[in-house]
């Protein structure tokens, strides 16, 4: 399983380099970047987020957890991801999705909420045909190009990886045609099981590999030795993020507790089908570099299983 360390959302941008730089040496295998432009809180650019990880960093791959894919001019946004492939050496992962839980943003930047899914899945064919470096004319519905190059494209071939985030059957739609990763968040691994299952069927559908997609999950994350102050902290802290209570939801849609529950819980998403998971630590900023630290001493050494997520015996 390969796990990455998500950049906490309400985080000063500027502890985006040293932050990085303790993913990278706790042996985390990515780290994450979110984005709004506007939101219930504080939250940074994707872009901009990890092009500073990158210059702070030498091994460890960056991922968009997510990029608000239908806030972009199609272009702009090919520009953006070819630069900083190049900026990272070929280190960048694109994470997409639709956004929509805060209005306002769609709004500020001219885009109806309702059209943001067209305007997702034009993007990505839009991506795939700049990415090849040839010369694109394109008329859609949102986008206009006319013999046009993208110079230069993407340092990775044919482009970085993508991950679609989301739950709903679009995404799982949209992840079928385009997904290197499916990336589902706040869901059970019976959910994510039933989605990764259907993805998998519909990426058949498409000619594609069932395995060419990949499992994946985002999980609010709390790890101490007291589990059940880690379970507290994290129910209060994604409470607030999407302002509702998630006291019954703690258990069955948090990753909380001490290591071993932790553990335990990671066992249920790798049989489910989880390869790579995206841990955002759901804590107050003066005990973030502790929650982190224990789960890579205590967490990570026992999920550095095979591919299927085989887990090491504790």
């Amino acid at each position: 399983m390969r796990v990455g360390l998500m950049f906490p959302p309400d985080a000063d941008p500027a502890l985006i380099p040293a932050l990085a730089r303790r993913a990278e040496e706790r042996g985390f295998d990515f780290f994450c970047c979110g984005e709004h432009v506007f939101f219930h809180g504080p939250i940074t650019n994707a872009f901009v987020g990890l092009a500073a990880a990158a210059g702070a960093t030498e091994r460890i791959r960056l991922l968009s957890a997510l990029t608000i894919l239908p806030a972009y001019p199609a272009a702009l946004a090919a520009k953006l991801i070819a630069t900083l492939d190049r900026v990272s050496r070929g280190r960048f992962e694109l994470g997409v999705g639709v956004g929509g839980e805060y209005p306002p943003e769609f709004e500020a930047v001219g885009v109806p909420v309702a059209e943001r899914g067209r305007r997702t899945d034009e993007a990505l064919e839009v991506l795939g045909r700049l990415f090849t470096g040839e010369s694109v004319t394109f008329h859609g519905r949102f986008t206009t190009i006319e013999a046009q190059a993208l110079q230069p494209v993407p340092l990775q071939r044919p482009g970085p990886p993508i991950w679609i985030g989301g739950r709903r059957k679009p995404a799982m739609r949209r992840a079928a045609r385009h997904a290197d990763v499916w990336l589902p968040y706040l869901v059970t691994p019976e959910q994510l099981a039933r989605s990764l299952t259907e993805v998998r069927e519909l990426a058949a559908q498409h000619g594609r590999a069932p395995d060419a997609v990949r499992g994946g999950v985002f999980c609010w994350s709390a790890v101490d030795a007291d589990g059940s102050w880690a379970r507290r902290v994290a129910t209060a802290s994604v409470s607030a993020t999407y302002r509702q209570d998630f006291t019954d939801l703690a258990d069955s849609h948090l990753l909380c507790g001490n290591p071993g529950q932790v553990i335990h819980r990671l066992a249920e998403y790798a049989q489910a089908g989880v390869q790579d998971l995206v841990f955002a630590p759901a804590c107050p900023a003066a005990d973030r570099d502790r929650v982190i630290d224990t789960f890579a001493a205590d967490v990570l050494p026992a999920i550095r299983g095979t591919e299927r997520g085989a887990f090491v015996a504790q």
